[in-house]
């Protein structure tokens, strides 16, 4: 009987102090110690998937001529015009979205004054216009491809 009672005081004080999550992270990182003493890492020596992440880095950085497509329900391509580089997600941020030094970490608002949410599904463009053949920014919240080549696709309006 005296040991189910400081049994059940000791799971209470754990309970009280956040002390299950603690022991499960603590119970974890063992395990995962355990793992790493028994399983070397990968043999990685031609890190060409570093490679092509550094590849796309540094095309991104550059004007480069694209075209972009919307794919049908059908899953046929349409062509929804020539572009300005790839597509940049909607919730990208210019700043920080927290404010650095805070111990909450609070939210950051944009230089506009607006706060951007976590994600969002929606895409910019800087499509070039046919006529003026200028690049403008267009909002697409579709799936989305594009390419720095063309790809077999429907016109728009077929």
């Amino acid at each position: 009987m005296k040991r189910i009672i400081i049994t059940l005081i000791g799971l209470i004080a754990l309970n009280a102090c956040g002390g299950i999550d603690s022991q499960r992270s603590i119970d974890q990182q063992r395990s995962l110690n355990e793992a790493a003493a028994q399983v070397s890492m990968p043999a990685i020596t031609n890190f060409q998937e570093m490679r092509l992440v550094k590849q796309l880095y540094e095309l991104r950085d550059k004007e480069i001529a694209t075209y972009a497509y919307l794919q049908a329900m059908d899953g046929s391509l349409r062509c929804l015009g020539e572009a300005i580089g790839y597509g940049i997600p909607y919730s990208a941020q210019f700043t920080n979205p927290v404010t650095p030094g805070s111990a909450s970490g609070y939210p950051q608002a944009e230089p506009n004054g607006l706060f951007m949410p976590d994600s969002a599904s929606a895409t910019w463009i800087m499509l070039l216009n046919p006529e003026t053949k200028k690049a403008a920014p267009v909002y697409v919240e579709p799936n989305l491809i594009v390419s720095q080549f063309k790809l077999p696709c429907k016109a728009l309006d077929s």
